[in-house]
């Protein structure tokens, strides 16, 4: 079974922009694959604010939270995979929700990758196979 957690994540975040709050994320930068801008975090955290006015590209799938934002007047494409997110809430009031340890979210992360190869590695590729169509 999948986690629910970016499931949750998502419908908060809907629910959040909905009632014209500002949404938070925290993240823990200290678990594997988390890429955050230096000098940002603080105690092994960081707060990220996800609102459209304050970032663009935002991409949020089942495996990770991506976006590009300025931090510090530098543009900067911070990536935080799902298991590193700690919560998801309104600024201006708090409401939201905060996660604790999930097994499934370690579980798919100790998983094989079953994904393509990046865009960047090269596939072997097949000879093209023409047919004549009457």
């Amino acid at each position: 079974m999948k986690s629910n957690r970016p499931y949750l994540i998502r419908a908060l975040y809907e629910w959040i922009l909905d009632n014209d709050c500002t949404p938070y994320i925290l993240v823990d930068v200290n678990l594997p694959n988390v890429s955050v801008p230096d000098g940002f975090a603080e105690d092994g955290q960081i707060v990220l604010n996800l609102a459209p006015a304050a970032i663009k590209h935002l991409l949020m799938d089942n495996e990770a939270i991506s976006f590009e934002g300025r931090f510090a007047g530098v543009v900067q494409r911070p990536y935080v995979p799902i298991i590193a997110v700690k919560a998801i809430y309104a600024k201006e009031n708090g409401y939201g929700m905060f996660f604790e340890h999930d097994p499934l979210l370690e579980q798919e992360n100790n998983e094989p990758d079953d994904k393509p190869p990046s865009p960047d590695t090269p596939t072997p590729r097949k000879k093209p196979s023409l047919k004549v169509v009457k």
